[in-house]
């Protein structure tokens, strides 16, 4: 798998493996399948109420703790020093694991909150140092956001000692957040795409089923390869064998003028996946 470099030194695969929504007695078993299809970076979040499960998962793995990445987020709701520190040393035990390599803070606003007018700023600021002194204590490896806009991200980085390592946005063809991106790459701080796949709507979509048939590629595979040409990590989620193993199967590359193409394509719509706030723009 290939990887890029964090601000601090580390290094992240690119692809990495999704489990939103598997359940907690599911995970192990989904994410052996994905160790064994050769990935080695894997995605959880408190939120997913999955920890436990990955963390059996990777136990049962038989690889070495070192071979494989392990992120995880802070839940969103979780907005002072003292509840974070506290849901950090509870991940690593739920995950079974003595650190993770990378945290995040998982929303700016609790989920209820999202895209509202309050910020949460100082509150962020709280949550943030408890990540810092976890990772000076070596309890996680880097430290970062998820669902940050660019001025989250600007309130961190003024008023805090380390600025995010990562950022994990919501991004695929059809929802391309250009600025974001760019700031976050000007910045040095690693863009992390999740829902490559748009949540599933980009499968029934035409005009990206176009684009696959011209590669000779699933739409999956297109839409995480577009992901991972714009330099940011592409974390696609699968539950099947197949799914599984089919996403890894990357060796081609979209040209650029296609890559353009794509970034311009009209936004999908989520239907009734717009309940989930992530994907209801309000």
């Amino acid at each position: 798998m290939d990887q890029i470099k964090l601000h601090n030194g580390q290094y992240s695969p690119t692809l990495a493996y999704g489990t939103w929504l598997i359940p907690n007695d599911k995970a192990a078993n989904c994410v052996k399948m994905a160790l064994e299809a050769g990935y080695r970076h894997i995605d959880t979040a408190q939120a997913y109420q999955n920890e436990e499960g990955v963390g059996q998962g990777i136990k049962e793995s038989g690889l070495k703790r070192e071979e494989i990445y392990i992120t995880t987020k802070v839940q969103a709701e979780i907005k002072t020093y003292k509840e974070a520190k506290a849901s950090i040393d509870e991940s690593l035990r739920k995950l079974g694991v003595d650190y993770v390599d990378l945290i995040l803070i998982h929303c700016p606003q609790p989920w209820k909150e999202f895209h509202s007018e309050k910020r949460y700023f100082k509150e962020n600021i709280e949550v943030w140092k408890a990540l810092e002194e976890a990772y000076e204590e070596g309890k996680v490896k880097a430290i970062g956001v998820s669902n940050f806009l660019v001025d989250d991200l600007e309130n961190i980085m003024k008023n805090c000692n380390i600025k995010p390592m990562a950022n994990q946005i919501l991004c695929h063809i059809g929802n391309t957040p250009i600025d974001v991106i760019k700031f976050c790459q000007m910045n040095d701080i690693v863009v992390e795409a999740y829902s490559p796949i748009a949540h599933g709507r980009a499968l029934a979509d035409k005009s990206i089923e176009k684009f696959a048939k011209k590669y000779g590629v699933s739409v999956a595979q297109l839409c995480i390869k577009y992901t991972l040409q714009l330099n940011t990590i592409s974390i696609p989620k699968a539950s099947s064998k197949e799914h599984i193993v089919d996403n890894t199967k990357l060796d081609f590359v979209i040209s650029d003028e296609d890559m353009m193409e794509l970034i311009k394509l009209n936004e999908i719509d989520y239907g009734e996946d717009k309940f989930w706030p992530v994907f209801n723009k309000r």
